[in-house]
């Protein structure tokens, strides 16, 4: 028996032996590739980038904001602001000797407010403004650090789609992998199948030719050959979309001759465990409970922001600004700390004390929110539950049917055996030969799909339990 499966194992390996067509990828090189090009793992990627500027940016509104503004207009419907006025006038027309030293100073007095009031009321033409303002809060109900929070824990769950992405992309590389090993196999089961009807084919013709047997027993010897050579076509074609989907699984594009060598786990393996099931250990190593973890802290702290609306916001401010006003275009004067200068410092003090009862329905609608995540984390857990007993069942039936397709092929094998030699002795038709060559094929063939069957279930079971 040892022997029988022993022959069974070395066809299956044929998948480890590459034609050297093309470009051979092994198991590890085919996770790497996919781990660099895959667009799903790149998608999650940009999302990381933007979950960290976020936090860079939540943390800005900890700094001051400075800001600088400048403003060139013309006003139009006013008149020339002038220095001299009726009142300068006025003066210039009286003789300076009639004059004395207190109507001159009381008449340049009438003249500046004069000309203020003129400034004031009619306004420049041309007018100028330049500033620059800092602002920094001081209290702002607690949004500001709670931003920061929110931004990190939206970070870590961006961080955990991407583990839980790039361990998508490895379950869906082994799983292509293994499927395009078992065609592989299959291949060669096919390929060895016919090499073995071949040469019956021609030993038939042999004793046709001779006497021994009739045509009947040709026709069914040909036969065998051109259903051998029929599924072997279609295993083909199965076997190049098989490659073309894994390289697509990998991020590259279709190759012509491409390889793929390795070779499948089996249950005989000592290497493989079985994997932790408890529930506890599952909801720490399950990436989407852990993201529903942090999406529920986020969702607690935007409460927190949603409230803080009830308080008041406390911000210190200064702004330095240029003003200067002109009758003419292209006149300019240059700033005079004193003179044109406007310096400022502020502390502003904010509170809202009703705007419709928005500020109420943002917290309703922020504890909706909290109370749905919740909700999803208890179905999520349930879910995974049914998720882990299903794949516990799947792998223990996989089991079970490795056991019988191994049994099944050492019978196959042993009535091959005790077929061909009743044959040669004349005591069996070539029908019952034939059917024990197909017996052995469809078993090795069943056994390396048992075998497929086997790994996928291990690989859902370390799936279900986090541990892929």
């Amino acid at each position: 028996m040892q022997r029988r499966f022993a022959n069974l194992i070395l066809a299956g390996t044929l998948i480890a032996t590459p034609s050297f067509a093309g470009t051979i990828y092994t198991r590890e090189d085919a996770v790497r590739i996919a781990l660099e090009k895959s667009s799903d793992i790149k998608t999650a990627e940009q999302n990381m980038k933007s979950a960290e500027s976020k936090v860079s940016g939540a943390y800005g509104n900890a700094y001051p904001s400075i800001d600088f503004s400048a403003t060139y207009a013309r006003t139009f419907g006013v008149s020339d602001v002038r220095k001299s006025t009726a009142i300068s006038d006025m003066l210039h027309d009286v003789d300076d000797q009639n004059a004395d030293i207190n109507d001159k100073i009381l008449g340049s007095v009438l003249d500046n407010y004069a000309y203020a009031l003129s400034a004031m009321g009619n306004g420049y033409r041309w007018g100028t403004q330049v500033g620059l303002t800092a602002t920094q809060i001081l209290y702002a109900q607690g949004k500001v650090a709670t931003g920061v929070e929110i931004a990190k824990a939206y970070k870590r769950v961006n961080e955990l789609a991407l583990d839980q992405t790039k361990s998508d992309v490895r379950y869906n590389i082994e799983t292509a992998f293994d499927q395009v090993l078992y065609l592989d196999s299959a291949v060669a089961i096919y390929e060895a199948s016919i090499a073995q009807a071949t040469d019956h084919l021609e030993y038939v013709k042999q004793a046709h030719e001779a006497g021994l047997v009739g045509e009947l027993d040709m026709v069914r010897a040909q036969l065998q050959v051109d259903e051998l050579t029929s599924g072997l076509e279609k295993t083909k074609k199965n076997q190049v979309i098989a490659k073309n989907a894994l390289l697509n699984t990998m991020g590259l594009p279709w190759e012509e001759g491409v390889d793929f060598t390795g070779t499948l786990r089996s249950p005989d393996d000592g290497s493989v465990r079985f994997p932790d099931t408890s529930m506890n250990g599952i909801r720490q190593r399950r990436k989407e409970l852990a993201q529903l973890r942090e999406s529920s802290s986020m969702y607690k702290k935007n409460v927190d922001i949603e409230e803080g609306d009830y308080r008041p916001t406390v911000v210190l401010g200064g702004s330095i600004t240029y003003q200067n006003g002109q009758n003419r275009v292209f006149k300019w004067d240059a700033p005079d700390w004193d003179d044109n200068i406007n310096k400022k410092v502020y502390l502003n003090i904010s509170m809202n004390l009703f705007n419709g009862l928005q500020t109420r329905e943002k917290v309703v609608q922020a504890k909706s929110d909290l109370r749905k995540n919740q909700i999803q984390q208890e179905t999520a857990e349930r879910g995974i539950q049914l998720e882990l007993e299903s794949a516990v069942n799947t792998w223990n039936d996989a089991q079970k049917q490795m056991d019988i397709q191994k049994r099944k092929v050492d019978l196959a094998q042993r009535t091959l055996e005790l077929t061909q030699v009743s044959y040669e002795a004349g005591k069996s038709p070539q029908l019952d030969l034939l059917d024990a060559n197909m017996s052995l094929r469809n078993a090795k063939l069943d056994y390396m799909s048992a075998l497929v069957d086997w790994n996928k279930a291990y690989d859902a079971l370390l799936k279900a339990t986090g541990e892929y």
